[in-house]
């Protein structure tokens, strides 16, 4: 069965589902703020349900900042035809959720519009960020698991062991 594309679910209607990251450091569960970036919401949970995410790792590590997944240099597999189609960049959606602890957003390069798959979770209140990045969800369980990931032996930023994503699991509430 294809995956969902919440393509023609309401903005308002994509709160209603969390993600756990279910990693080999533990679980982190995520809630969303479509209200904020409904598009950035929809493209996550898009990726997350089609297995995108499967199989990546939390390949950056900056202590007393982020913790950095979702790239697809890092996954195990290629994605399939499937996949590799849902894959695109993202016009920035900034808005006024401030960077703090637990705070969700993507990742990107220089370019404000090239957001795709890459995600991060701040481990600490990072002011700079605001308004830069389109912050859009937190973390509402796990926040020790993004702590342990905080902690791990690292080279410069790249952890020393990896620490998979193993699966994104979709609940709604």
């Amino acid at each position: 069965p294809e995956a969902p594309t919440f393509a023609a679910e309401p903005a308002a209607e994509l709160a209603a589902y969390r993600a756990v990251l279910e990693t080999t450091a533990g679980n982190v569960t995520l809630e969303f703020r479509p209200d904020k970036a409904p598009e950035h919401v929809r493209n996550f949970l898009r990726l997350a349900a089609a297995g995108v995410y499967d199989g990546t790792a939390f390949h950056r590590v900056v202590r007393g900042f982020v913790i950095q997944g979702g790239s697809m240099n890092f996954r195990r597999e290629p994605l399939d035809e499937g996949q590799q189609r849902l894959v695109k960049t993202l016009q920035p959606e900034f808005n006024d959720i401030v960077h703090v602890q637990g705070t969700l957003a993507m990742a990107r390069g220089d370019d404000p519009a090239s957001a795709s798959t890459s995600f991060f979770i701040c481990t600490a209140a990072a002011p700079s960020l605001d308004g830069k990045y389109t912050a859009f969800g937190q973390v509402v369980d796990g926040l020790a698991v993004v702590q342990a990931i905080e902690a791990a032996p690292v080279d410069g930023e790249t952890p020393n062991a990896r620490i998979e994503l193993t699966r994104v699991r979709l609940i709604r509430r």
